[in-house]
């Protein structure tokens, strides 16, 4: 199969090529899918799962990418839930070859089901910005309507996520940015813009919860205006700083079943929009992802039917000796 393939983390993006490599095989518990669409988060070579599996160990060459939709080709050893032909997508795991191929093999777990009046490509830009918002609110931040939330980077993928599921749950929400992401933050939902290379932050007064991609000395700032109870929930690693009266949490997304069904549902009835950027053929992807230029919204790949389609159902029942990595 075709897929992009890096080698090296000191090289990072310009170690990226479109290659071939084998057909994965189902483990127990998986299923293969046929890719028609993933998504893509520009930081992924800086993360050491992206170089070595759980033991530490080096697997590369590997395949970048966790987000995805696609159709299941086949069936791992006793994989329930799913069905061979089934639309799905979701969220790959971080140790395993990934998305960015014509095929890859995932544990059944960490799909939904993908309706049929939702694209590819809009289902491979919700796993990650979607759960991340979603957790991030209501799991870790136990939003409340009412509430204030200070959402940074509220035009980005996973900003204009945190805008809309806050402005739908009853908070009053302030979006920041630069001055160029102001109209889309307030066209997302966002009831006020902080411009942060010309406003101050502080005049925002006190809120109830910051959901935090930048880190540094902004985090630092924004703790000190989370009120009494507040909560400060961090995407970019361990915080630095702590609300005096509140909580600090800094997470990893995880893959959920039910919130990618509540998701795609909120997209279906028009309650929550995509923030999809540029739209590129596997073929094209290396130029699209190494480019210098800023990206607004979230980068797709997308995949037609793979030239020599196989059918890899049969894959499945050879696949009980096989084990994930770890």
């Amino acid at each position: 199969m075709k897929a992009i393939v890096v080698t090296n983390p000191t090289e990072g993006l310009a170690g990226m090529k479109l290659a071939q490599r084998p057909d994965p095989t189902p483990a127990i518990n998986d299923v293969v899918v046929e890719v028609r669409a993933s998504g893509w988060v520009p930081t992924e070579l800086d993360w050491p799962s992206t170089w070595v599996d759980r033991a530490g160990r080096d697997r590369t060459p590997s395949i970048p990418g966790h987000e995805l939709a696609g159709i299941v080709a086949a069936l791992g050893y006793g994989t329930t839930g799913l069905s061979v032909g089934q639309r799905v997508f979701g969220l790959s795991d971080w140790h395993r070859d990934g998305t960015l191929a014509e095929y890859v093999a995932i544990e059944s777990r960490n799909l939904a089901p993908l309706p049929g009046d939702v694209d590819f490509a809009v289902g491979a830009s919700l796993p990650i910005s979607g759960l991340t918002a979603w957790q991030g609110l209501f799991q870790h931040g136990r939003l409340e309507a009412g509430q204030t939330v200070l959402a940074h980077g509220a035009a980005g993928a996973v900003g204009t996520m945190v805008t809309q599921l806050s402005h739908e749950a009853g908070a009053y929400v302030i979006g920041t940015g630069r001055a160029a992401d102001r109209e889309k933050a307030l066209e997302y939902g966002a009831h006020e813009f902080l411009d942060l290379d010309n406003d101050t932050l502080e005049d925002v007064g006190g809120v109830d919860l910051v959901f935090d991609v930048i880190g540094g000395e902004i985090q630092r700032r924004s703790a000190a205006i989370i009120r009494a109870g507040g909560v400060l929930v961090s995407v970019v690693g361990p915080v630095e700083a702590r609300p005096t009266e509140g909580t600090a949490i800094d997470f990893v997304v995880e893959s959920d079943r039910d919130q990618l069904g509540e998701i795609v549902q909120r997209v279906r009835d028009g309650r929550l929009q995509t923030n999809i950027g540029t739209t590129t053929p596997l073929d094209d992807a290396v130029a699209a992802l190494t480019s210098t230029e800023r990206r607004t919204g979230k980068p797709i790949i997308t995949l037609g039917q793979p030239a020599a389609h196989r059918n890899l159902e049969d894959r499945g029942a050879g696949a009980r000796g096989n084990e994930a990595r770890p």
